[in-house]
């Protein structure tokens, strides 16, 4: 967002946090480049960046948060964003967890688990998507057996951000034929198991598949109440698609700054790459796919921020903003020429993970579905 926009304290606020992000996170993670950071040394990252604001910037006062609106947080986001995407999901589903858990109104749940994921301790995170199972949500088949007062919790999840790092899990089971309903489930009380999915990028953060196996655990973690988890899901979802999108911004970014400092440095035919009229037009290309695909998102917060649903105007947010930063990390590349394809540079890394972000929380086609069947009241699902 133009720094003209903002008010002064989110202004003191972002500069204060980038510059947090150079002098620590920068150097930190060029030394986990498409390596997986493990569990310990991410808790000391997640901690540190917990200090200023996330994930509780946008959690209520009176939950431990900071109450600044989801706006503020956005804006600290980027940055985050801007400086490593595998430590920004980390944060994001942290952020979506504490989300989550502020909205509870299981007191016993939310005094639990929110406090440590505020402060960057604990790691949480969804159990939606399973093996045979992606957007099509009501066909989830990990089953919630009753058993007295317990539930006996047997399936298998995938692509499961967090999966590995995972301290608790929100789990999406089916307890009846028509009924999904969302558990609450504790590493270390309840037991399951997880693996990291090695991918084309972002392997530094913990994308998992996550096993249960007779998990038994008592009918106090039912999250909200038995039968509500389709619709809390779809809840979820408004959330994630738009800081989906900001993760897209903050690689467009990254690779928009990289292409300038190049374009200012890199001599070809007597002149500064930038004085090409070719690639002065592609940097303002770039500039201005970025600069939309942020509005957008800032958009869908700030009516996050006003009480206002916005299901439509996220998923426009996630879709446009992750395929612009397919095009616009591509483009870095090819303004890098060969440079652009060497380790060397972090625009072939960027490229690589812009790949990755069309596909979670709903893939492009599944954005646009969902965006028609919004405007027309006709579903193309079935």
């Amino acid at each position: 967002m133009n720094i003209q926009m903002i008010t002064e304290d989110q202004k003191l606020a972002v500069e204060s946090f980038r510059k947090f992000l150079n002098a620590e996170l920068r150097p930190l993670v060029k030394q986990y480049k498409d390596q997986h950071i493990p569990k310990e040394k991410m808790r000391e990252i997640t901690q540190g960046i917990a200090e200023f604001g996330l994930p509780g910037a946008s959690v209520a006062v009176e939950h431990g948060g900071m109450g600044l609106g989801y706006v503020t947080e956005a804006l600290l986001f980027e940055e985050l964003c801007a400086v490593s995407c595998d430590v920004a999901l980390c944060v994001m589903i942290n952020k979506g967890t504490a989300n989550f858990l502020a909205d509870l109104p299981q007191k016993h749940l939310r005094d639990k688990y929110l406090p440590g994921i505020l402060a960057g301790r604990l790691f949480g995170g969804a159990c939606i998507s399973e093996p045979d199972v992606g957007s099509n949500v009501a066909d989830l088949k990990t089953s919630a057996r009753e058993d007295g007062d317990h539930f006996v919790i047997n399936g298998e999840k995938t692509w499961i951000s967090n999966g590995h790092y995972a301290d608790f899990l929100t789990v999406t089971a089916r307890t009846g034929p028509n009924e999904l309903t969302h558990f609450m489930v504790d590493r270390e009380e309840h037991g399951f198991e997880s693996r990291n999915i090695d991918k084309i990028a972002m392997n530094g953060q913990s994308t998992a598949q996550v096993f249960f196996t007779d998990c038994r655990v008592p009918a106090s973690t039912i999250v909200w109440e038995r039968g509500a988890g389709l619709k809390n899901t779809m809840k979820m979802f408004e959330k994630a698609r738009a800081n989906v999108g900001m993760l897209s911004v903050g690689l467009m970014r990254a690779a928009l700054e990289a292409s300038i400092a190049y374009a200012q440095e890199r001599k070809q035919f007597g002149k500064f790459i930038a004085a090409h009229q070719l690639i002065a037009a592609k940097i303002a290309e770039m500039a201005t796919l970025t600069d939309a695909a942020r509005l957008m998102c800032m958009r869908a917060f700030s009516m996050m921020d006003a009480g206002i649903r916005c299901d439509v105007q996220s998923s426009m947010s996630k879709w446009y903003a992750t395929e612009m930063a397919v095009k616009v990390c591509r483009d870095a590349v090819q303004l890098h020429g060969g440079n652009g394809l060497t380790k060397e540079f972090d625009v072939e890394r960027l490229a690589r993970e812009a790949i990755v972000i069309p596909i979670p929380d709903g893939t492009t086609e599944i954005q646009k579905l969902m965006i028609s069947r919004a405007l027309t009241g006709i579903s193309a699902f079935v």
